[in-house]
């Protein structure tokens, strides 16, 4: 190669460098252990009414549930492995329509509620290992007819989530015709319980999971009966800023330590212990995803 040819490839070298770290229009964003260790303090993403994983009661100070109680463990596990003793969680409220903004945007470190892992989410964000496992389902009054035609039903929903993007897909599916389908839309699953309740809805379209929640926190739980129809596998994880391998790997470290100890199953038993034992497919996930360190 000739010397003309070396300054070439040099300059295209550089071009290339250049454009990497120009890449998004500007400077990178801090790392978020680098800013966690700056400001001792780690925003955490919730949502007020996704029982049991992540909500808030009358008079709470702040959030509870299965999800919220997950990070408190992660906020834990780098208290330790940062030396940081003073980090504090600070609690930001999200909602199904602004939970990926959020993230994305930097206003939420690590989400903690009911979202499920997805590859087209993956686009956006990354997500922890894998923290539940349920699949969208159907909710109705006690004693109602509900048939197995969609068609026919009024079903609430939340719009925008994988469970609506499902029951469309089911209703195409099977020939169901969108204008004999009322799809009501709800804000949240209070509201879609709600809609059951008072009879704008037959019937309240998300994860299986998330219902069972919903209907033991209910004042009257017989007042409603789970259909026996499964609609999709949702695979619940933790939702962060997509291209920060160093704050995610932290939080799948404490993750793992979390399901390698078994101590996963006691917070499992706190928020699900009414519903029995966890199932094999549960203690396998905690197996499976309790890597090693």
């Amino acid at each position: 190669m000739t010397r003309r040819s070396l300054s070439a490839a040099a300059l295209v070298l550089a071009a290339v460098l250049a454009g990497c770290a120009s890449t998004g229009g500007g400077a990178a964003p801090t790392a978020t252990l680098d800013r966690i260790k700056a400001t001792k303090t780690i925003r955490l993403g919730y949502r007020d009414s996704s029982v049991p994983f992540s909500f808030v009661d009358r008079g709470q100070a702040t959030p509870a549930g299965y999800s919220v109680d997950l990070c408190q463990r992660v906020v834990e596990e780098l208290r330790r492995d940062l030396k940081l003793p003073d980090l504090q969680p600070m609690w930001v409220p999200v909602t199904v329509e602004t939970r990926q903004s959020a993230v994305i945007g930097g206003t939420v470190d690590l989400e903690c509620g009911s979202t499920t892992n997805t590859l087209s989410r993956q686009e956006q964000v990354d997500f922890s290992l894998t923290t539940f496992i349920t699949g969208a389902s159907l909710v109705a009054r006690s004693g109602a007819n509900v048939g197995s035609d969609l068609a026919s039903v009024r079903i609430a929903i939340i719009p925008g989530t994988t469970t609506d993007a499902i029951i469309k897909d089911a209703m195409a599916r099977t020939g169901a015709g969108a204008s004999r389908t009322q799809l009501l839309a709800v804000k949240d699953h209070a509201e879609g319980l709600a809609a059951v309740a008072n009879g704008t809805a037959e019937v309240y379209a998300t994860d299986r999971a998330i219902l069972i929640g919903l209907i033991l926190a209910a004042p009257d739980p017989r007042r409603f009966a789970l259909l026996d129809r499964y609609f999709s596998y949702e695979p619940y994880a933790l939702m962060m800023r997509r291209g920060d391998p160093d704050f995610r790997l932290a939080v799948n470290r404490a993750l793992a330590r979390l399901y390698r100890s078994g101590q996963v199953l006691e917070i499992y038993g706190k928020w699900f212990g009414a519903w029995g034992p966890p199932s094999a497919v549960t203690v396998a996930l905690y197996a499976i995803e309790g890597l090693p360190d």
